[in-house]
């Protein structure tokens, strides 16, 4: 009788225990501030995100390019069959469709496709899906020749976009832009290249993006 209940008991600090140590797959998707450039792998922000978030979200399956734009993305994306879904997906792509000129129209309907992907390897759960905002590269030293406000016009207008298809689709969304025109007067927000987040930059992201996670 006595180890009957002893079993009863033990029961449920198991299966709590188990609840507690099960941590989310995440797949993130993107080009260049996604993959990280110039800055270590640990300090990626997909890789910050995770390792904040201890027993809760494992290392991430990054799917990313320097230089990408939408359609060489969906291209890769296409050629990949993944053997399972994932508990998160974030996307942040679009940079590189501006910076070689590409029409917002075009972007738009890659946009949209890319956006459908992610939810579906979010096993249909748009509440799984985050999306962040494409960075302002015009203040940048890398565009210290260059015409900064029209990068800034269009970096929003290519936002704007992205805004608008998650609020149509109640996709979170994260714009983490004001962010990093921060780095006009601050240059430990910029890597070495002159023109990709620092890891600094990336922390600050995570700040905005890890209370999305509480509710899970």
């Amino acid at each position: 009788m006595k180890k009957f209940l002893i079993l009863i008991l033990l029961t449920p600090i198991l299966s709590f225990s188990q609840t507690k140590n099960l941590n989310y797959s995440y797949l993130a998707l993107g080009d260049s501030y996604t993959i990280g450039e110039s800055v270590k792998e640990s300090e990626r922000w997909p890789v910050q995100l995770s390792n904040s978030l201890k027993n809760k979200l494992n290392k991430p399956i990054i799917i990313a390019k320097s230089g990408w734009t939408t359609d060489q993305l969906i291209d890769t994306l296409n050629k990949i069959k993944f053997n399972k879904k994932f508990d998160f997906v974030s996307l942040l792509i679009g940079v590189n469709n501006q910076y070689r000129g590409r029409s917002i129209e075009k972007f738009k309907q890659d946009f949209i496709l890319l956006l459908n992907k992610s939810i579906i390897y979010a096993n249909d759960n748009k509440e799984r899906v985050i999306v962040v905002s494409i960075p302002d590269w015009g203040v940048t030293p890398f565009a210290k020749d260059r015409n900064r406000s029209i990068i800034t016009t269009e970096v929003n207008a290519f936002n704007k976009v992205i805004h608008d298809e998650c609020k149509k689709n109640n996709i979170t969304f994260f714009n983490i832009t004001e962010i990093s025109r921060k780095a006009l007067n601050d240059n430990s927000l910029i890597a070495e290249d002159g023109l990709h987040p620092s890891k600094k930059m990336y922390k600050q992201w995570v700040k905005m993006i890890k209370p999305y996670f509480k509710k899970f």
